[in-house]
Protein backbone atom coordinates (compact mmCIF):
# COMPACT_ATOMS: atom_id res chain seq x y z
CA UNK A 1 0.00 0.00 0.00
CA UNK A 2 1.40 3.19 -0.74
CA UNK A 3 2.12 5.76 1.95
CA UNK A 4 -0.28 8.05 1.22
CA UNK A 5 -3.16 5.36 0.50
CA UNK A 6 -6.10 6.16 2.75
CA UNK A 7 -6.97 2.36 2.33
CA UNK A 8 -8.79 2.39 -0.98
CA UNK A 9 -6.24 1.96 -3.94
CA UNK A 10 -5.29 -0.14 -6.65
CA UNK A 11 -4.55 -2.53 -4.47
CA UNK A 12 -7.17 -2.56 -1.66
CA UNK A 13 -10.56 -0.81 -2.99
CA UNK A 14 -11.15 2.15 -5.94
CA UNK A 15 -9.50 5.32 -6.02
CA UNK A 16 -8.30 6.27 -3.27
CA UNK A 17 -6.15 9.67 -2.14
CA UNK A 18 -3.42 8.34 -3.40
CA UNK A 19 -4.29 8.61 -6.78
CA UNK A 20 -4.52 5.16 -7.74
CA UNK A 21 -7.26 3.35 -9.40
CA UNK A 22 -8.23 -0.43 -9.24
CA UNK A 23 -7.91 -1.96 -12.67
CA UNK A 24 -11.51 -3.09 -14.68
CA UNK A 25 -12.16 -5.48 -16.92
CA UNK A 26 -13.56 -3.07 -18.91
CA UNK A 27 -9.91 -1.25 -19.53
CA UNK A 28 -10.06 -4.29 -21.97
CA UNK A 29 -12.28 -2.92 -23.87
CA UNK A 30 -11.33 -0.17 -26.38
CA UNK A 31 -14.50 1.88 -27.02
CA UNK A 32 -17.47 2.21 -25.02
CA UNK A 33 -20.83 4.09 -26.06
CA UNK A 34 -23.51 5.07 -24.18
CA UNK A 35 -27.10 4.78 -25.98
CA UNK A 36 -29.04 7.44 -24.20
CA UNK A 37 -32.51 9.70 -24.20
CA UNK A 38 -33.94 12.02 -21.62
CA UNK A 39 -37.31 10.55 -22.86
CA UNK A 40 -38.61 6.93 -23.19
CA UNK A 41 -40.00 5.32 -25.96
CA UNK A 42 -37.82 6.62 -28.63
CA UNK A 43 -36.07 3.58 -29.67
CA UNK A 44 -32.46 3.64 -27.69
CA UNK A 45 -32.82 -0.04 -27.69
CA UNK A 46 -33.10 -0.73 -31.31
CA UNK A 47 -30.89 1.54 -32.07
CA UNK A 48 -28.38 0.42 -29.90
CA UNK A 49 -29.00 -3.28 -30.83
CA UNK A 50 -28.60 -2.01 -34.93
CA UNK A 51 -25.42 -0.63 -34.10
CA UNK A 52 -24.02 -3.19 -32.32
CA UNK A 53 -24.73 -5.55 -35.46
CA UNK A 54 -23.70 -3.00 -37.91
CA UNK A 55 -19.97 -2.98 -36.01
CA UNK A 56 -20.14 -6.53 -36.26
CA UNK A 57 -20.89 -6.28 -39.87
CA UNK A 58 -17.78 -4.43 -40.31
CA UNK A 59 -15.69 -7.41 -38.69
CA UNK A 60 -15.92 -5.01 -35.03
CA UNK A 61 -15.82 -7.45 -32.00
CA UNK A 62 -18.90 -5.88 -30.25
CA UNK A 63 -21.02 -6.66 -26.62
CA UNK A 64 -23.94 -5.35 -26.24
CA UNK A 65 -24.91 -4.56 -22.95
CA UNK A 66 -28.61 -4.16 -21.73
CA UNK A 67 -28.56 -1.53 -18.53
CA UNK A 68 -32.64 -1.46 -18.54
CA UNK A 69 -33.01 -3.00 -15.51
CA UNK A 70 -36.33 -2.63 -15.25
CA UNK A 71 -37.57 -3.20 -18.73
CA UNK A 72 -34.66 -4.77 -20.74
CA UNK A 73 -35.37 -5.08 -24.62
CA UNK A 74 -32.82 -6.80 -26.00
CA UNK A 75 -33.40 -10.33 -25.35
CA UNK A 76 -36.90 -9.80 -27.18
CA UNK A 77 -35.34 -8.25 -29.88
CA UNK A 78 -32.41 -10.87 -30.50
CA UNK A 79 -34.95 -13.96 -29.93
CA UNK A 80 -33.02 -15.25 -27.46
CA UNK A 81 -35.58 -14.36 -24.07
CA UNK A 82 -35.78 -18.26 -23.27
CA UNK A 83 -31.93 -18.39 -22.93
CA UNK A 84 -29.86 -17.79 -19.85
CA UNK A 85 -26.42 -16.93 -19.19
CA UNK A 86 -24.73 -19.37 -17.65
CA UNK A 87 -20.74 -18.66 -15.97
CA UNK A 88 -17.31 -20.38 -15.71
CA UNK A 89 -14.66 -19.76 -13.89
CA UNK A 90 -13.80 -16.72 -16.16
CA UNK A 91 -17.03 -15.19 -15.18
CA UNK A 92 -20.61 -14.55 -16.25
CA UNK A 93 -20.78 -15.58 -20.10
CA UNK A 94 -22.27 -13.20 -22.60
CA UNK A 95 -24.95 -14.77 -25.25
CA UNK A 96 -23.64 -14.89 -28.45
CA UNK A 97 -26.00 -14.08 -31.31
CA UNK A 98 -25.57 -12.35 -34.55
CA UNK A 99 -21.59 -11.64 -34.06
CA UNK A 100 -22.46 -10.19 -30.87
CA UNK A 101 -21.73 -10.98 -27.03
CA UNK A 102 -24.88 -10.12 -25.50
CA UNK A 103 -25.40 -9.76 -21.86
CA UNK A 104 -28.78 -8.16 -20.25
CA UNK A 105 -30.63 -9.02 -16.89
CA UNK A 106 -33.38 -10.56 -18.78
CA UNK A 107 -31.16 -13.86 -19.61
CA UNK A 108 -30.86 -14.02 -15.87
CA UNK A 109 -34.67 -14.13 -14.69
CA UNK A 110 -36.05 -17.45 -14.18
CA UNK A 111 -39.05 -15.94 -15.71
CA UNK A 112 -38.55 -13.10 -17.95
CA UNK A 113 -42.03 -12.20 -16.70
CA UNK A 114 -40.90 -11.09 -13.91
CA UNK A 115 -40.35 -7.59 -12.28
CA UNK A 116 -36.81 -6.52 -11.47
CA UNK A 117 -37.57 -4.45 -8.33
CA UNK A 118 -34.31 -2.71 -7.11
CA UNK A 119 -33.58 0.95 -5.23
CA UNK A 120 -30.63 3.06 -6.44
CA UNK A 121 -27.82 1.45 -4.31
CA UNK A 122 -28.81 -2.06 -5.44
CA UNK A 123 -28.72 -0.94 -9.05
CA UNK A 124 -25.77 0.77 -8.87
CA UNK A 125 -24.38 -2.44 -7.42
CA UNK A 126 -25.74 -4.52 -10.64
CA UNK A 127 -23.83 -2.40 -12.87
CA UNK A 128 -20.85 -2.60 -11.29
CA UNK A 129 -21.20 -6.28 -10.84
CA UNK A 130 -22.07 -6.47 -14.53
CA UNK A 131 -18.95 -4.33 -15.38
CA UNK A 132 -16.67 -6.69 -13.62
CA UNK A 133 -18.10 -9.95 -12.93
CA UNK A 134 -19.02 -10.37 -16.96
CA UNK A 135 -16.35 -12.71 -19.26
CA UNK A 136 -15.97 -9.79 -21.94
CA UNK A 137 -12.88 -11.38 -23.46
CA UNK A 138 -9.33 -9.65 -23.78
CA UNK A 139 -10.30 -8.07 -27.60
CA UNK A 140 -13.21 -6.00 -28.02
CA UNK A 141 -13.50 -3.28 -29.77
CA UNK A 142 -16.25 -1.98 -28.66
CA UNK A 143 -18.80 -1.98 -25.80
CA UNK A 144 -22.43 -0.88 -26.60
CA UNK A 145 -24.55 0.36 -23.45
CA UNK A 146 -28.20 0.35 -23.90
CA UNK A 147 -30.06 2.79 -20.97
CA UNK A 148 -33.19 3.56 -19.51
CA UNK A 149 -34.23 6.92 -20.19
CA UNK A 150 -33.10 9.81 -18.16
CA UNK A 151 -30.04 10.79 -16.15
CA UNK A 152 -30.77 8.98 -13.19
CA UNK A 153 -28.50 6.25 -11.42
CA UNK A 154 -27.73 3.98 -13.98
CA UNK A 155 -26.40 6.67 -16.86
CA UNK A 156 -24.32 8.40 -14.08
CA UNK A 157 -23.24 5.63 -12.43
CA UNK A 158 -21.52 4.02 -15.82
CA UNK A 159 -20.47 7.89 -16.21
CA UNK A 160 -18.38 7.46 -13.52
CA UNK A 161 -17.11 3.95 -13.30
CA UNK A 162 -16.10 3.70 -17.31
CA UNK A 163 -12.52 4.68 -18.13
CA UNK A 164 -10.89 5.17 -20.82
CA UNK A 165 -12.01 5.44 -24.79
CA UNK A 166 -16.12 6.43 -23.78
CA UNK A 167 -18.58 8.01 -26.21
CA UNK A 168 -22.61 8.97 -25.81
CA UNK A 169 -25.39 8.95 -28.96
CA UNK A 170 -28.58 11.17 -28.01
CA UNK A 171 -31.78 9.44 -29.66
CA UNK A 172 -34.92 11.71 -30.13
CA UNK A 173 -38.03 11.27 -32.10
CA UNK A 174 -39.11 14.86 -33.69
CA UNK A 175 -41.55 16.35 -31.30
CA UNK A 176 -40.88 18.78 -29.20
CA UNK A 177 -42.27 16.88 -26.25
CA UNK A 178 -39.40 14.03 -26.72
CA UNK A 179 -36.78 17.38 -27.95
CA UNK A 180 -36.99 18.78 -24.27
CA UNK A 181 -35.97 16.20 -22.70
CA UNK A 182 -33.24 15.50 -24.98
CA UNK A 183 -31.64 18.42 -24.28
CA UNK A 184 -31.26 17.61 -20.82
CA UNK A 185 -28.87 14.82 -21.49
CA UNK A 186 -26.84 16.60 -23.97
CA UNK A 187 -25.96 18.77 -21.09
CA UNK A 188 -26.01 16.05 -18.41
CA UNK A 189 -22.96 14.75 -21.20
CA UNK A 190 -21.33 17.82 -21.42
CA UNK A 191 -21.24 18.42 -17.28
CA UNK A 192 -19.86 15.05 -17.26
CA UNK A 193 -17.49 15.66 -19.60
CA UNK A 194 -18.58 12.75 -21.98
CA UNK A 195 -18.12 13.37 -25.58
CA UNK A 196 -20.83 12.93 -28.11
CA UNK A 197 -20.76 11.34 -31.07
CA UNK A 198 -24.10 13.45 -32.23
CA UNK A 199 -27.80 13.09 -32.75
CA UNK A 200 -30.08 10.15 -34.05
CA UNK A 201 -33.68 10.84 -34.90
CA UNK A 202 -35.46 8.33 -34.74
CA UNK A 203 -39.26 7.75 -35.86
CA UNK A 204 -38.33 10.17 -37.97
CA UNK A 205 -40.97 9.13 -41.26
CA UNK A 206 -43.50 6.41 -42.01
CA UNK A 207 -42.20 3.93 -45.30
CA UNK A 208 -45.50 2.70 -46.88
CA UNK A 209 -45.07 -0.91 -47.13
CA UNK A 210 -46.75 -1.01 -50.55
CA UNK A 211 -45.15 2.10 -52.14
CA UNK A 212 -42.05 2.52 -50.00
CA UNK A 213 -42.46 6.46 -49.89
CA UNK A 214 -41.96 8.44 -47.07
CA UNK A 215 -44.74 10.08 -44.93
CA UNK A 216 -44.28 12.54 -41.50
CA UNK A 217 -45.97 11.64 -38.97
CA UNK A 218 -45.16 14.01 -36.37
CA UNK A 219 -43.75 16.91 -36.50
CA UNK A 220 -40.25 17.13 -38.92
CA UNK A 221 -36.72 18.19 -38.58
CA UNK A 222 -36.77 18.26 -34.68
CA UNK A 223 -33.55 15.88 -34.78
CA UNK A 224 -31.52 18.12 -36.90
CA UNK A 225 -32.74 21.60 -35.01
CA UNK A 226 -31.62 19.71 -32.21
CA UNK A 227 -28.03 19.09 -33.56
CA UNK A 228 -27.66 22.66 -35.08
CA UNK A 229 -29.06 24.23 -31.65
CA UNK A 230 -25.84 22.29 -29.78
CA UNK A 231 -23.06 22.20 -32.62
CA UNK A 232 -23.75 17.84 -33.14
CA UNK A 233 -24.16 16.34 -35.95
CA UNK A 234 -26.84 14.52 -37.13
CA UNK A 235 -26.24 10.80 -37.16
CA UNK A 236 -29.43 9.41 -38.92
CA UNK A 237 -33.17 9.51 -39.25
CA UNK A 238 -34.61 6.68 -38.95
CA UNK A 239 -38.14 5.93 -40.58
CA UNK A 240 -40.50 3.41 -39.06
CA UNK A 241 -40.28 0.87 -41.35
CA UNK A 242 -43.09 -2.07 -41.06
CA UNK A 243 -40.92 -4.78 -41.83
CA UNK A 244 -38.65 -3.93 -39.81
CA UNK A 245 -40.75 -3.48 -36.74
CA UNK A 246 -42.19 -6.74 -37.41
CA UNK A 247 -38.65 -8.24 -37.50
CA UNK A 248 -38.31 -6.62 -34.17
CA UNK A 249 -41.59 -8.18 -32.41
CA UNK A 250 -40.30 -11.64 -34.13
CA UNK A 251 -36.83 -11.54 -32.00
CA UNK A 252 -35.26 -10.95 -35.57
CA UNK A 253 -33.58 -7.90 -35.05
CA UNK A 254 -30.87 -8.88 -37.03
CA UNK A 255 -32.32 -10.05 -40.10
CA UNK A 256 -34.85 -6.98 -39.92
CA UNK A 257 -31.97 -4.70 -39.87
CA UNK A 258 -30.61 -6.27 -43.35
CA UNK A 259 -33.74 -6.35 -44.79
CA UNK A 260 -34.74 -3.12 -44.54
CA UNK A 261 -32.59 -0.71 -46.76
CA UNK A 262 -34.73 2.38 -45.11
CA UNK A 263 -33.51 1.44 -41.67
CA UNK A 264 -29.95 -0.15 -42.56
CA UNK A 265 -28.62 2.88 -44.76
CA UNK A 266 -29.29 5.55 -41.74
CA UNK A 267 -27.61 2.92 -39.51
CA UNK A 268 -24.61 3.60 -41.61
CA UNK A 269 -24.21 6.99 -40.34
CA UNK A 270 -24.24 6.11 -36.90
CA UNK A 271 -21.97 2.92 -37.48
CA UNK A 272 -19.48 5.68 -39.43
CA UNK A 273 -19.38 7.65 -36.32
CA UNK A 274 -18.64 5.29 -34.11
CA UNK A 275 -15.59 3.70 -36.23
CA UNK A 276 -14.15 7.21 -36.16
CA UNK A 277 -13.32 6.21 -32.40
CA UNK A 278 -10.72 4.12 -34.28
CA UNK A 279 -8.96 6.90 -35.97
Amino acid sequence: MSENCSGSCSTCGSAGSCGERKPSRLDKIKHKIMVLSGKGGVGKSTVAAALAVSLAREGMKVALLDVDFHGPSQPTLFGVADQRMGGTEAGLQPLSVAGVKLVSIGCLLENPDDAVILRGPAKIGLLGQLFEEVDWGDDLDYLILDFPPGTGDESLSACQMIQGDKAAIVVTTPQEVSLADCRKCVSFCNRLDVRILGIVENMSAYVCPDCSAKHALFSSGGGEKLADREGLALLAQIPLDPKFLAACDAGKLPQGFLDSEAVSSEVAGITKAALSMNA
